[in-house]
C-alpha cells in the first residue's frame, strides 16, 4: 500500500502536464535524490527507500509513493513538498507560462520611506 496517494484534476492538457511532471521530477529529484523514467504516460521514480509513480491523463494525475521504513518518519515533510510542487506546477496558470517568483517593484513605493531634507 502506498504511503502517499494523491489524485488531482488539472486543466493543462497532456503536453503541458507532462512538462510540469518533468519539472516536478527534477525539483523533487534535487531535494530527495530521486531518479525517474517515463513508460508511456507514467513516470516511475525511485531511490533507496522510496519508489512511486505518477500517472498522467489529459485531465488528471495520480501520484503514489511508497516509503521505506526509515523515510516513513519524514512522510509529512515529503508530502508537503509534493503538494507544493503540484500546486505550483499543475495550476491552470502554469499552462500559459512557467511559474515565476513574485517581485516587488521599486517604483510602486510600497514600504519605501521618504527621506527628510
Amino acid at each position: 500500500m502506498a504511503d502517499i496517494d494523491l489524485k488531482r484534476v488539472h486543466h493543462l492538457g497532456m503536453k503541458a502536464a507532462r512538462h510540469a511532471a518533468d519539472k516536478m521530477a527534477a525539483d523533487l529529484g534535487k531535494k530527495f535524490g530521486l531518479a525517474g523514467s517515463w513508460t508511456g504516460d507514467t513516470l516511475h521514480f525511485d531511490r533507496p527507500g522510496v519508489s512511486g509513480k505518477l500517472v498522467l491523463s489529459e485531465k488528471d494525475l495520480h501520484l503514489t509513493v511508497t516509503l521505506g521504513f526509515l523515510l516513513k518518519a519524514l512522510r509529512g515533510s515529503i508530502e508537503r513538498a509534493v503538494h507544493e510542487e503540484l500546486d505550483t506546477l499543475f495550476s491552470s496558470k502554469t499552462a500559459a507560462r512557467p511559474a515565476a517568483k513574485k517581485a516587488v517593484s521599486p517604483k510602486t513605493g510600497s514600504g519605501a520611506r521618504k527621506r527628510g531634507g
